[in-house]
């Protein structure tokens, strides 16, 4: 199923690139139904019924919207939403009584336990990947708004100050946000490495040690 996943997910950001690149309404609204897809492929394989009721009324929906003059628009607010809504529950996991994200990871790897000095480190990064999420969202709405000819302010008849392509938008929101944000990861794990060295060999040792963790884990991981 995950391997199912990614291969939707790499579907909507190279369908995405085109439609938008294009200006080509249909596309955009084939990259939407990927992108519904890609978020119901596991509670539809699941029989769930409120996944097959959400998969109806999305169709229903994009159906609508390859009538509109507005097919664009979803396209553009996407990768916001989806940043977004990663940032909020980054964020959500610092609240009172929670266990910050990361320090669970951290935790669960350790055994159940964890040094300190690793935990005040693990709910500091936390915070530091709301924030930085939330300012990449940010940055993602702004180009979504100014971008043309199809950007939000375009399709409402408002002319921006400032203006890029719309191909220069659909380069940064599904090429250079994943380059982003995996380069944060990249930094964040060797700075880890050096400041708490021993822990894992080298990356591959890293990813290892998370499948490790098993499905009842990840199951639930964000509760």
């Amino acid at each position: 199923m995950l391997v199912l996943e990614v291969l939707l997910a790499l579907a909507y950001s190279v369908v995405a690139h085109v439609a938008s690149a294009r200006h080509d309404g249909p596309l955009a609204v084939v990259a939407m139904a990927v992108l519904v897809l890609m978020v119901l492929i596991a509670p539809l394989a699941q029989r769930r019924f409120w996944a097959w009721l959400a998969l109806a009324a999305s169709l229903a929906g994009l159906a609508w919207l390859a009538r509109s003059p507005y097919t664009q628009v979803p396209l553009l607010l996407a990768p916001t939403a989806f940043i977004v809504l990663v940032a909020f529950v980054f964020g959500r996991s610092l609240a009172a009584g929670r266990t910050p994200l990361i320090s669970k990871i951290v935790m669960a790897l350790e055994g159940g336990s964890a040094p300190a000095a690793l935990l005040r480190y693990t709910r500091h990064l936390t915070a530091a990947w709301a924030w930085a999420l939330g300012l990449l969202a940010a940055v993602n709405l702004v180009l979504s708004l100014i971008a043309v000819p199809d950007g939000l302010l375009a399709q409402f008849g408002v002319q921006a100050p400032v203006t890029i392509t719309q191909t220069q938008w659909s380069w940064f929101a599904n090429v250079f946000n994943y380059g982003l944000i995996g380069g944060f990861f990249a930094i964040e794990f060797a700075i880890r490495k050096r400041r708490f060295p021993d822990r894992y060999h080298n990356f591959a040792d890293f990813l290892r040690k998370l499948r490790g963790l098993g499905p009842a884990f990840w199951r639930d991981f964000l509760r």
